[in-house]
């Protein structure tokens, strides 16, 4: 896994937005857009995949999914907010307990 955009700094096309939480990738693997499967990496020590946030976006004509790993339910939210905004859409679907 690689963190390309740490917690506190600025996208690299909108400035104005600054990423809530890390936010990377994972090496050697393909999403819809040819980069690697996005992953949120919040707060917490185990580093477990508790969910998935489904994207569509309009404007891009894709459609991908981002990994939670290690993430809060609060993180959770925050990371989906960050996709239902403008011509985008997320869904967020929990990893069950078990």
């Amino acid at each position: 896994m690689r963190i390309d955009r740490p917690r506190g700094t600025a996208h690299p096309r909108y400035p104005d937005y600054i990423y809530p939480l890390d936010y990377g990738y994972l090496e050697g693997s393909t999403s819809m857009d040819g980069d690697g499967i996005d992953v949120w990496v919040g707060s917490l020590a185990e580093r477990r995949v508790g969910g998935v946030i489904c994207t569509v976006d309009l404007v891009k004509r894709d459609s991908e999914i981002k990994l939670l790993l290690g993430c809060t339910p609060e993180e959770m939210r925050i990371a989906l907010r960050t996709h239902q905004t403008g011509p985008q859409a997320g869904l967020l679907i929990l990893r069950p307990e078990g």
